[in-house]
C-alpha cells in the first residue's frame, strides 16, 4: 500500500509542475506582435492593435510568406492554401482581422487586404502561365541527335499485287478495267448468263441469298455474286461493240474451306468483244498472258469443257513452272497444270445483251470471254500450299512480301 501511495503521489507532482510551465510560458509577455505568428495552414492569430505600424508588419509578414509560398509549392498547392474556400488563408485573414477590426481602422485593413489579394493573384496568374519548371523540362528532355523510331513499311497483300500484276498484262494489250457490285441479282449472275431456273449448272455455283425476297421475282432477288461476268453484261448493255475489258474482284460460293478452297476468293474476267474474233485470237492472248505471268518459258494448251455462258469452252494449261514440264508432285507427274477457264461468248448472251444495246447482234459480231482465279496464281507465284494464309491476317506470313 505504501508503494502505491507513493506512486500517485510522484504522478500528481509532475502534473502539478507541468500545468505550473504551461501557465508561465502563457503569462510571459510577447517580444513582439508576431512572436507566436507562424504562416502556415493554421488559424491566423487575433489581432491586438489596429495602428498603422501594427497593420503594416502584419501585412509584410503575410506578403513575405505569400512569396516564399510562391517559389516552393506548386500552382495548386499554393491555390488551395491561401484562395482555398474552406481554410485559404486570405478566408481566415478576413474572418479574424478585417471582420474583427473596430470601425474606426476597418478602412485601413481593408486596403491593406486588397493589396495582400492582388498580390496572392498575381502570384498564382504567373505561376500558372510560367509552364513547366526547368527540373521537369530536364526530366523530359529527349536527345533529338538519337535515331528515331523506325516505321514498319506497308507493302500489298500478295492477293492485290497479283491482282494488279494481271491486271497489268491486259491494261498493255488495251483493255479497260470494269467493276460491279458484289450483290447481285439473280438475272445479272445466273439468268443473263445462260444459266435458266432451274438449270443443273447453277449447282456448281450455289451462294449466299439475301434472305426475305420470296414475294419478289427470281430474276429481282438479291444474293451475293459468284463470279464477276456480272461485270460483262452490264457493261455491255451500257456500251455498244468493240469491247476489251477486264473485270478484278472478289466473287462468293458455298465451297467447303480446305487447302486451295475457299467461300471467299478472288477472280479476274475478261471480254473481247468485236467483229472477226475468233478462237485462235483468244489462245494468242491468253498464251500471251501466261508468258508474261510465269515466263516467256511457259508453254499452255487447251482442252475441251464446258460453261453455260460460252461454246465452245475450253481449260487452259500450263506447263509446270516448278519442274518444267518433266513432271513433279506439284502436277502430279503430268507436266501440266490447270489454271483457268475461257470460250467463245454463247449468242444467247449476245441476245440478253441485244435487249438493251441492239448492236450486240449474234450474227455480226463474235467475241470470247476467260476468268482466273487470283489466289490459285498467287499460290503458284509465291509457293504457298494453304489459301488460308491469305485471310488469316498472320503478320508473320504476310511480313515476306514487305
Amino acid at each position: 500500500m505504501r508503494l502505491g501511495a507513493g506512486l500517485l503521489l510522484a504522478a500528481i507532482r509532475g502534473f502539478a509542475n507541468s500545468w505550473a510551465r504551461a501557465n508561465a510560458h502563457a503569462a510571459a509577455p510577447c517580444s513582439g506582435l508576431f512572436c507566436c505568428l507562424h504562416m502556415t495552414n493554421e488559424a491566423i492569430p487575433k489581432l491586438t492593435a489596429f495602428d498603422d505600424a501594427a497593420l503594416d508588419k502584419a501585412f509584410a509578414a503575410l506578403e513575405d510568406e505569400a512569396r516564399s509560398d510562391a517559389s516552393a509549392l506548386d500552382v495548386e498547392a499554393f491555390r488551395l492554401k491561401w484562395v482555398g474556400r474552406k481554410q485559404g488563408l486570405l478566408n481566415e485573414v478576413s474572418d479574424r482581422w478585417l471582420k474583427a477590426a473596430p470601425g474606426a481602422a476597418k478602412k485601413s485593413v481593408g486596403q491593406r487586404f486588397k493589396v495582400l489579394k492582388e498580390l496572392v493573384e498575381t502570384l498564382i496568374e504567373n505561376a500558372s502561365g510560367a509552364g513547366p519548371s526547368d527540373a521537369a523540362l530536364k526530366a523530359e528532355a529527349i536527345d533529338i541527335t538519337l535515331p528515331g523510331t523506325r516505321r514498319l513499311i506497308g507493302a500489298e497483300h500478295p492477293i492485290t499485287r497479283t491482282m494488279n500484276e494481271i491486271v497489268a498484262v491486259f491494261a498493255a494489250l488495251g483493255y479497260s478495267v470494269g467493276v460491279g457490285p458484289e450483290v447481285e441479282t439473280d438475272y445479272y449472275n445466273f439468268e443473263c448468263m445462260n444459266f435458266p431456273p432451274g438449270h443443273p449448272a447453277r449447282d456448281t455455283q450455289d451462294t449466299l441469298v439475301v434472305a426475305g425476297q420470296e414475294r419478289r421475282p427470281l430474276r429481282d432477288r438479291l444474293l451475293l455474286r459468284t463470279h464477276t461476268s456480272p461485270v460483262q453484261m452490264r457493261t455491255m448493255e451500257q456500251q455498244p461493240p468493240p469491247v476489251r475489258i477486264v473485270i478484278p474482284g472478289k466473287v462468293h460460293r458455298n465451297d467447303a474451306a480446305d487447302a486451295t478452297h475457299s467461300p471467299i476468293f478472288h477472280q479476274v474476267e475478261g471480254l473481247c468483244v468485236d467483229r472477226n474474233i475468233t478462237f485462235s485470237d483468244l489462245k494468242g492472248t491468253l498464251d500471251h498472258a501466261m508468258k508474261a505471268l510465269f515466263g516467256s518459258a511457259v508453254k499452255t494448251r487447251f482442252f475441251p469443257s464446258f460453261f453455260p455462258f460460252t461454246e465452245p469452252s475450253a481449260d487452259v494449261q500450263i506447263s509446270c513452272i516448278f519442274c518444267g514440264g518433266k513432271g513433279c508432285r506439284k502436277c502430279k507427274q503430268s507436266g501440266w497444270i490447270e489454271l483457268l477457264g475461257c470460250g467463245m461468248v454463247d449468242p444467247a448472251v449476245f441476245g440478253f445483251a441485244a435487249e438493251k444495246q441492239p448492236a450486240y447482234d449474234a450474227k455480226q459480231i463474235s467475241g470470247f470471254a476467260f476468268g482466273m482465279g487470283v489466289e490459285r496464281i498467287a499460290m503458284m507465284k509465291y509457293g504457298i500450299s494453304e489459301i488460308g494464309q491469305f485471310f488469316a491476317g498472320d503478320m508473320r506470313f504476310l511480313g515476306q512480301f514487305v
